[in-house]
């Protein structure tokens, strides 16, 4: 007997074979009669999730299921036709291909689709399907050794499993299987039907794997024992129970049931073993069991932890549903009062809320908003009403607005065009940078000319220290102007100063408008800080994206990503900070004006630390100024040998570091005080209670005390008048130490006096030394000028002679010079030979020597070309055997030909030239304007000639006291 319930079945039955199908409305089997009058469904053949059971006796119908297969196979025309078929029965198939099963064994009755990846096995199986011989052995694999059956196996297992073959294979297989019929061959996919139970007796081939197979019976059993059929029935009475519960149990039992044949008890055991949801090592205990009482009790088992579970599942069912109708019943409520209160007038809505608060915040800036703003508002609010308020839209229309209506359109600060008192701001704040605040006063008086400012984009270059950030908050309180600092050091997303697209989650508008929406005005001082240390990453170029920001000619309609409308920032005034301008990209350095801060000179330092840095640490510090001074030697001390740099920030470091100390010292001397006095008091306090009347106790008053002490003399017998003297004596003792703790506190209100002998004991030892080496530099050694991250400096080039011999000529250099500075020594060589040869053409000198040029300190490194005249004269100075003129210091690139080219930091290099004590300094001809621009106290005293060609470098070195460009 053969039913297939697929779709995609090869064979369909012809009309011959239907009486030979025994349909399950004519079985009078109790199963189908109690099961489908439980299961109260249609009779429609179906198949759900792709499941399909077939039924046939393994004894009685195999004669007719080979029939149907045979007519079948004659009417539909096929390559094999010609092959000479013959029909044996099922129990003829002795040997049989054994095929793996992974899941869960195969019991008859029931279809199973499995894979096969060997394609040897998969020729085989075709083969046998093409000779009508469609049998093959289905067997479980046993589990790995030390392997939990529970657990479920990872697709790793699954492939080693496809690769067992041969004896390995055999060695896996359970001995007990199942004779299944091949339905249909896709692909790989192998479709079997059950049929009887095999058991394996040995192997016959390895690949594929071929085994000899005993066909297994069901042992005799009395179809009317008591015993079984109450098993039987309990069976059936669980089955239904789990039907109640379990719609897909109730799924399997009316397609297994429609297609039944006659009721046997083996059938039911194999029936409730197969749909239950117990583990393999289990089902394949039901399959080898041939006792039919046997497999019963242990079908009864599965069937009753199969009910266990579907109850476990019902009540997690039902409490997941208890929760959910709770929530949603206190929604529809909420909902409800709301509906109830609106009617009511007690609460509006949330949207109209929303929009009316939207709308009040807009109306003030309607007039001055420009048109396609409130375009876009009205849209909006729009929108917003026909939104529902639960909708994720809602949320982004809602942050869209919030937005757009805080911004301060059209609205600007009442600038303060006055020039003096800006000039009086700048000057409270900073001292010096005369540059800087003379380009601010330029600003200031344009705008009072036009009677409007126009932003600019300014950029404040310089090292750490100097007070550029201040500097930012000084121009916006001196202009009147709101102030907003952003640093964009390290920034390297875009979207931090466009802003990201409304589309993405957690969106946010870009800095700019931020700053807008906090500051209140449409024109603030906005200081962009660190603008030379912007960083590049995956999501954009930000230095690309300032440039619109910071175009004077762009930024009249600024673009914001989120918000997507047109910004005016023509009025803001941009100032960036930069330490180093050469690492400003070109294109956003083009649009700003850049002016450089130098830093500060010892004379600077000093007024700062005095008017400036001193005052605001002392009150940090809760001093007063009568309880400290500092002197200027100390402070001058602290400026030369501590804090060399160029700004102050190290500066005030140190200062807050001597006034921290020196809290200390006054909290530890008002507390040693105070002890003392303590002390005293308890003391005298003690001596009166022991000597002294109570009277004379109790008056605090002299005067009282004298007549007091009368009455008592008067009174009192004549021995007591030897005791009043006493007392007269103690008040008098008493006056003496209370005149004592007034000089005690007269003490603590001493200064405490930090002068240059003992700043050592507040900020330790110097970190710099005298710079000067040498009072008279001897031959070789001459002093150059050099610019470092904390100034100016000096730096002395020493050159001596290592060997000498014929043709020994040779140059070697140490001292950690970067690339520059060592073609700088070779150019300084070639051109010192060939001066020697001008000068002195019988000297062989340079010919002959190994020379050694050395520039300390040698751990620090150096490079650049401004050392290449004092290179030169060096060397001509050991060559010559002279030392150059005492006090003097060069600085400038030399060339082949003996020109001198311009050099940089001219400022540094006269402050290093004077900490050193340098009368006469060498600059080239080309730095004299940047020499002239120099404050008035920095070129005091000092001689200094501008050469642009280095003979003239050679008689101020070598020559007589004659000089050429002289500046004073």
């Amino acid at each position: 007997m053969l039913k297939l319930l697929s779709s995609s079945a090869i064979y369909r039955l012809n009309p011959a074979a239907v009486p030979v199908l025994r349909p399950a409305s004519e079985s009078a089997s109790p199963l189908v009669r109690v099961l489908n009058s439980l299961s109260g469904f249609s009779r429609s053949n179906r198949c759900l999730g792709g499941r399909v059971f077939f039924c046939s006796d393994s004894s009685d119908a195999s004669d007719h299921v080979v029939d149907a297969e045979v007519k079948s196979a004659e009417e539909i025309p096929s390559k094999s036709s010609a092959i000479v078929s013959q029909y044996p029965r099922p129990e003829d198939y002795l040997t049989v291909l054994a095929l793996p099963l992974q899941h869960r064994p195969l019991f008859p009755g029931f279809y199973m689709p499995i894979f096969v990846k060997d394609p040897k096995v998969l020729a085989a199986l075709q083969e046998s399907k093409e000779r009508q011989a469609p049998y093959a052995g289905a067997f479980l694999l046993k589990d790995e050794p030390d392997s939990d059956p529970n657990v479920v196996s990872s697709s790793d297992a699954e492939k080693n499993v496809y690769d067992l073959k041969g004896k390995d294979l055999f060695n896996r297989l359970h001995e007990v299987g199942t004779l299944a019929q091949i339905s249909s061959i896709h692909g790989d996919q192998v479709i079997l039907i059950g049929h009887r139970r095999l058991r394996i007796t040995e192997m016959v081939s390895e690949d594929p794997l071929t085994v000899k197979v005993d066909h297994l019976k069901d042992k005799a059993y009395n179809k009317e024992d008591d015993v079984i059929k109450a098993t039987s029935f309990e069976v059936i009475s669980t089955l239904r129970d789990v039907l109640k519960t379990s719609s897909l149990w109730r799924d399997h039992v009316q397609t297994y049931s429609k297609h039944i044949g006659d009721f046997t008890y083996a059938r039911l055991a194999d029936f409730g073993a197969a749909i239950s949801g117990a583990n393999k090592l289990q089902c394949q205990q039901v399959l080898e069991e041939l006792d039919v009482y046997k497999r019963l009790k242990l079908t009864l088992e599965l069937v009753k932890k199969e009910i266990e579970i579907s109850k476990i599942q019902e009540s997690i069912a039902k409490a997941i549903e208890e929760k959910i109708s709770g929530e949603q019943r206190r929604y529809l409520l909420n909902e409800q009062l709301k509906a109830i209160k609106k009617e009511l007038g007690l609460e509006t809505d949330d949207k109209t809320a929303l929009t009316g608060k939207f709308r009040e915040r807009i109306e003030p800036k309607r007039e001055k908003c420009p048109p396609h703003v409130l375009q876009v508002i009205d849209e909006e609010l729009t929108k917003l009403q026909l939104l529902e308020a639960s909708s994720s839209e809602f949320s982004v229309t809602r942050n869209y607005l919030d937005w757009l209506t805080a911004l301060p359109w059209g609205e600007y600060s009442d600038e303060n065009f006055d020039v003096t008192r800006a000039q009086k701001i700048l000057d409270e704040d900073h001292y010096g940078l005369t540059d800087v605040k003379e380009r601010i006063l330029e600003f200031i008086a344009v705008g009072k000319l036009r009677g409007t400012s126009q932003g600019k984009i300014i950029c404040l270059s310089g090292p750490p220290g100097v007070g550029k950030t201040s500097i930012g908050r000084s121009i916006a309180r001196a202009l009147n102007r709101e102030f907003f600092r952003f640093s964009v050091g390290g920034l390297a997303d875009v979207a931090e100063i466009k802003g990201h697209r409304r589309t993405y989650i957690g969106a946010m508008p870009g800095k700019m408008v931020q700053c807008l929406k906090n500051v209140g005005t449409a024109n603030p001082l906005v200081l962009i800080d660190e603008i030379d240390k912007l960083g590049r990453g995956h999501a954009g170029d930000p230095a690309s994206a300032l440039l619109e920001l910071l175009d004077p000619e762009q930024n009249a309609n600024f673009l914001d990503h989120y918000l997507d409308v047109p910004i005016d920032l023509s009025k803001v005034l941009f100032v960036c900070t930069a330490n180093v301008v050469e690492m400003i990209p070109n294109p956003l350095l083009d649009r700003m004006e850049v002016v450089a801060i130098a830093g500060y000179i010892a004379d600077e330092k000093m007024h700062i630390a005095r008017d400036y840095l001193e005052k605001t640490t002392r009150e940090a510090c809760g001093i007063k100024p009568e309880q400290v001074e500092v002197t200027d030697a100390a402070l001058l001390a602290l400026i030369e040998n501590y804090c060399r740099e160029s700004g102050v920030r190290n500066l005030q470091k140190h200062i807050e570091k001597i006034y921290r100390k020196i809290a200390l010292q006054l909290v530890r001397q008002v507390e040693t005080v105070d002890a003392t006095i303590e002390q005293n008091t308890d003391e005298t306090g003690t001596t009166t209670i022991q000597k002294g009347n109570p009277v004379l106790i109790e008056s605090s008053n002299p005067e009282h005390t004298d007549e007091n002490s009368k009455e008592v003399v008067e009174t009192n017998p004549p021995e007591d008048q030897s005791q009043c003297v006493d007392n007269k004596s103690t008040d008098t003792e008493v006056t003496k130490e209370r005149e004592e703790d007034k000089e005690i506190e007269t003490k603590t209100v001493e200064k405490v006096l930090i002068d240059k002998s003992n700043l050592d004991d507040y900020v330790g030892k110097p970190v710099f030394h005298a710079e000067r080496i040498y009072d008279q530099t001897p031959t070789g050694v001459v002093m150059g000028l050099a610019w470092t991250a904390m100034g100016g400096s000096t730096l002395y080039i020493e050159t001596t002679l290592v060997e000498e011999g014929d043709g020994k000529g040779a140059l070697n250099t140490t001292g950690q010079l970067g690339d520059v500075m060592k073609e700088s020594a070779q150019i300084a060589h070639t051109v010192a030979r060939a001066i020697l040869l001008e000068k002195e053409p019988e000297n062989p000198f340079f010919a002959n020597a190994k020379l050694h040029l050395h520039v300390p300190a040698g751990a620090t490194p150096k490079d650049g070309p401004s050392a290449g005249c004092t290179m030169t004269t060096s060397l001509l100075s050991l060559a010559l055997k002279k030392p150059v003129k005492k006090d003097l210091a060069m600085t400038g690139e030399v060339t082949l030909t003996g020109k001198i080219l311009p050099i940089g930091g001219v400022k540094e290099k006269t402050i290093a030239a004077r900490r050193s004590e340098v009368k006469t300094i060498i600059f080239p001809s080309a730095n004299k304007r940047d020499f002239d621009e120099l404050a008035p106290n920095v070129k005091e005293g000092l001689d200094v000639h501008f050469v642009d060609d280095y003979m003239q470098i050679f008689d101020l070195a070598f020559g007589d006291e004659k000089s050429h460009n002289t500046e004073n």
